[in-house]
């Protein structure tokens, strides 16, 4: 024990604390990571600045940020547009043998992306994804875990809240030297591979139990769609063209005509004011579809209901930035990257000790609270082996919260999946384990720098 770190021994502390008040006690997630939070003020001997560390959060552009997507991604459950879209990508590929196998995985990926959640998108898309998918010959596991893997996608796919917090551990360990539209543009980048390889394992496993195409009867024609709905499909366009714009020309045309500081405040209002924008032309164009209409009264009523699915995640993430601050003042992370590198692991042996490390801890703990508790430690581990900072960062939701939900035996977005498609649990679990697998041997690949990142 008397080589173990001090700093080491605060990470232990913390994760007992989340995992008794989480797992044992069976509080919720941010009330587990509020007690972890001041077990930690009392261990650290900080308690003269609890106040200082609860409010720090409240002036963080990120947060906000946060809980701005959060909101987005309330309104477009109230909204059709996400059914438009769904229906977009039926039109597309419903006809190819296993089509509404991919017709999940990408409205999936994209509500999930919204949400930052694989369990809750399961619940939300997969009463519709998974039905589909049983009528068209897909055995009831397969079909589960379809859409878990697609939803599970969620957090690691902008504009996903936890891609956030995956910058403010990178910005921990290097404060400004990056910029938030270039790491957001890099998770993009590492994004398409996850994508390609769950594209890939769902064609493997479509000729493998021989599955159908989505009847022809209710495959919409692309014509229709896009000329009763090309409204809705701009909408990733609004989220997606002022980040690039930002990362594209946020050092050249922005910089000469804002200056430097000025620049820089742009880049950090563009991730605020685009979900901003974004919701505004949702509820516009969904108007005629709202309940009351588009009117105070019936936007109160919306937003209103939405507290009570907003605030919890709101929460946790609150406090997981309480926890982050609070730790980067003790230098854990830093310590923590000393510490892995005293092992003298080889740049290989870190690249695959962490994904599988972050594999198990997210059996227990919840993708956010990982990246709050270890992210810091693991940018500066693999920073140290001379692996991009910038590359590790944007790795983090991929091999946290991606993980999180569907690895057995605490696999919450499996659970729900398997709700739904009526699955036995062992034929479930061996097929989850198969895409954990996968996603695995993708994130190794790329962190040792096999899969060249684009926009990196």
């Amino acid at each position: 024990m008397a080589n173990i770190p001090a700093e080491l021994m605060y990470l232990f502390i913390l994760l007992i604390a989340i995992v008794v008040a989480f797992v044992l006690l069976k509080r919720p997630i941010y009330e587990a990571m509020f007690i972890g939070f001041v077990v930690m003020i009392f261990v650290l001997g900080e308690q003269k600045k609890f106040i200082y560390y609860l409010v720090k959060p409240s002036t963080n552009t990120l947060f906000y940020a946060i809980v701005a997507f959060l909101t987005l991604a309330f309104i477009f459950g109230e909204t059709n547009v996400v059914d438009v879209i769904i229906n977009f990508i039926l039109s597309l590929v419903g006809r190819f043998r296993g089509g509404a196998g991919y017709v999940s995985l990408f409205a999936s990926t994209f509500m999930a992306a919204l949400s930052g959640t694989g369990p809750g998108n399961v619940a939300a898309t997969g009463v519709f994804t998974i039905p589909t998918m049983i009528r068209t010959n897909f055995p009831r596991e397969l079909a589960a875990t379809v859409e878990m893997s697609a939803s599970s996608l969620g957090p690691m796919i902008p504009p996903s809240g936890t891609i956030l917090l995956a910058f403010a551990a990178l910005d921990a360990v290097f404060p400004g030297k990056y910029q938030l539209s270039s790491f957001w543009m890099a998770v993009w980048g590492i994004g398409i591979w996850f994508i390609v390889q769950r594209l890939v394992t769902l064609y493997l496993f479509c000729r493998r139990y021989n599955v159908s195409p989505v009847p022809k009867e209710e495959i919409p024609s692309v014509g229709e769609t896009l000329k009763e709905g090309w409204k809705a499909l701009l909408v990733p366009v609004l989220i997606f063209l002022p980040l690039f714009l930002d990362f594209k020309f946020g050092d050249t045309f922005f910089k000469a005509r804002l200056g430097e500081a000025g620049a820089k405040a742009f880049s950090s209002s563009v991730i605020l004011f685009t979900p901003g924008i974004a919701a505004i032309y949702s509820l516009i164009i969904s108007r005629n579809q709202l309940s009351g209409g588009l009117n105070r009264k019936s936007i109160f009523e919306m937003f209103k209901k939405g507290i009570q699915q907003i605030t919890p995640v709101a929460a946790t993430v609150y406090f997981a930035y309480c926890i982050s601050n609070l730790f980067g003042d003790a230098n854990v992370g830093a310590s923590l990257g000393d510490y892995v590198a005293s092992f003298n692991m080889s740049k290989l042996q870190l690249i695959i000790f962490f994904p599988i490390f972050t594999t198990f801890l997210g059996m227990i703990l919840p993708g956010s609270s990982q990246i709050a508790i270890f992210g810091a430690g693991i940018v500066g581990a693999l920073a140290a082996v001379d692996v991009n900072p910038l590359l590790v960062a944007a790795m983090l939701p991929a091999i946290t919260g991606a993980l999180e939900g569907m690895t057995p035996p605490l696999a919450l977005a499996m659970y729900a999946a398997m709700g739904i498609a009526g699955s036995k649990m062992k034929e479930t679990s061996i097929l989850a384990l198969i895409w954990v697998f996968a996603h695995l041997i993708v994130a190794i690949l790329i962190l040792a720098g096999v899969l060249p990142v684009l926009f990196l």
